[in-house]
């Protein structure tokens, strides 16, 4: 078991109206969230195209902190205060920070569920396991080229890429909730079982396939064109 330092901007939203708006703007859906409990989600623009992919926790009923990729928070904050006319709900900025724990046992330690089966420990002064061996962040890279799982700013270029793309729509997008803004592509697109012109792949370098966005090694996350997915 490893554990690094995973850059994270984090947003806390707070009030009276928090959960019934938090609902109305993201893809997945919240309600059945318990306290301590996270999800992945989408927060999307009004044309279905990807602003920011974010973690969701709830911490009280009326309390929810979100957290998204290094660099992206002030996108998500500009993006939630977009729509919130005549809510009864607070958004700031929390100087957090996290820990990515990755590698055999790392399910077990307790914190949020990441990607690649591991655990992220967030929060003001985060510590990592006790028996948890110090590693680079070019470790977590590999670890999430193996695991297909996109980042903002490499796989997810704000206004640019569709949910379709990122192959993670199973774990970030609810098909049963209510009306969210972007919901109209995401939804006609499953529903017609149609397929994004691109899907992210994990591919050899050497293969020269598709567009890569990040690489590590022989190994590279890349865009690929559905035509060539099966040549």
């Amino acid at each position: 078991m490893w554990f690094c330092e995973y850059p994270r901007d984090v947003v806390q939203v707070s009030g009276p109206d928090a959960a019934t708006y938090l609902q109305s703007q993201v893809s997945q859906e919240l309600r059945p969230l318990q306290i301590a409990s996270s999800a992945w989600t989408f927060v999307l623009q009004p044309t279905g195209k990807v602003d920011v992919l974010a973690r969701v926790r709830r911490t009280a009923d009326d309390t929810f902190v979100l957290d998204t990729d290094a660099g992206f928070g002030d996108v998500m904050v500009a993006r939630l205060n977009r729509f919130k006319i005549r809510v009864k709900a607070e958004i700031e900025v929390l100087p957090w920070t996290c820990i990515a724990v990755r590698g055999e046992g790392a399910s077990e330690v307790e914190g949020l569920a990441s990607w690649g089966g591991g655990v992220d420990v967030l929060g003001p002064a985060p510590q990592p396991p006790a028996d948890a061996e110090p590693a680079e962040y070019e470790q977590l890279l590999a670890a999430r080229i193996d695991a297909v799982w996109p980042q903002m700013g490499a796989e997810i270029v704000p206004g640019e890429t569709i949910p379709a793309e990122t192959g993670i729509t199973d774990i970030a997008v609810s098909f049963t909730k209510g009306c969210y803004p972007g919901q109209e592509l995401v939804e006609r697109m499953e529903s017609r079982g149609a397929t994004a012109p691109r899907l992210l792949q994990r591919v050899r370098v050497s293969d020269g396939v598709g567009t890569v966005t990040s690489s590590h090694g022989e190994f590279a996350l890349a865009y690929v064109k559905r035509s060539d997915l099966h040549s």
